[in-house]
């Protein structure tokens, strides 16, 4: 079993200034934490300079650190206008670019959208993840969707797009469902998972997560036959970025076996 840290687990601890994506690579290393997934906005220097992804490649090679799923926000398919998909879609192409430099086997671009995912809105969203799938196969970076914000919150509709567009994965986050399908949702989409976001808030006296059934849900996705990266991505509410990363360590640890 391999986990990862999506790098959102130290946003706070980041924009302090006491943390950079060189020390979250030197927190996996220490912890033994097999991956390192960043989310853009902390490989700023590379909206500017593709390039400069050499630098944290480099370094997380040389911490036998692999470099797993990258978080792009800022380039989801959908919006309202030509001209702003047309410049989201630039955007997913820059950093489709960047995630090949990095080696990332894997990008996130949201879907985008109003939550209720009207027609004319779908079939735009469809079009865009095929032109970057096609694009992505030609780069070694699969296309992964997640249940983040808008459409995707509902399972039919994550099932629908993954249905109708083969080469697109699922980034699965445990808690971003519609609340109050959350766990129907766990079992209608653990099958096409291919990187996870394992999502706490805080621990109780056993280090599970009181607000969630995460070994419901750990359980389903090894039912589902999940062999993927087991990611963490806490957002602790005590702020303590560390503790949390390595108390959902720990629980995906036990959980998993």
């Amino acid at each position: 079993m391999n986990c990862s840290v999506m790098t959102y687990s130290f946003r706070r601890t980041i924009e302090r200034g006491e943390m950079d994506i060189f020390d979250c690579i030197e927190f996996c290393q220490r912890h033994g934490i097999e991956y390192i997934e960043p989310w853009n906005r902390h490989l700023a220097p590379a909206d500017e300079d593709k390039n400069w992804a050499r630098q944290v490649r480099t370094a997380a090679e040389n911490a036998g650190v692999a470099m797993g799923c990258v978080a792009i926000d800022g380039a989801h398919i959908h919006e309202e206008t030509e001209e702003h998909r047309a410049r989201n879609r630039a955007y997913a192409h820059h950093w489709l670019d960047v995630a090949e430099i990095l080696g990332a086997p894997q990008v996130r671009i949201d879907a985008g959208g109003p939550e209720d995912m009207p027609e004319e809105a779908y079939a735009l969203i469809v079009e865009g993840y095929r032109e970057l799938i096609a694009r992505g196969q030609e780069q070694g970076v699969a296309i992964l969707t997640e249940n983040h914000w808008g459409p995707t919150k509902n399972p039919d509709h994550t099932i629908r797009l993954l249905g109708d567009l083969p080469g697109l994965g699922l980034l699965f986050d445990s808690n971003n469902w519609i609340e109050e399908r959350r766990e129907e949702a766990w079992a209608m989409t653990a099958q096409y998972a291919r990187a996870l976001h394992i999502k706490t808030f805080s621990f109780d006296a056993q280090g599970n997560d009181p607000s969630v059934d995460l070994s419901r849900c750990i359980a389903q996705l090894l039912e589902a036959g999940y062999q993927g990266v087991w990611g963490i991505e806490s957002v602790p509410d005590n702020g303590d970025e560390a503790a949390g990363v390595l108390g959902t360590l720990d629980l995906i640890r036990r959980e998993v076996g």
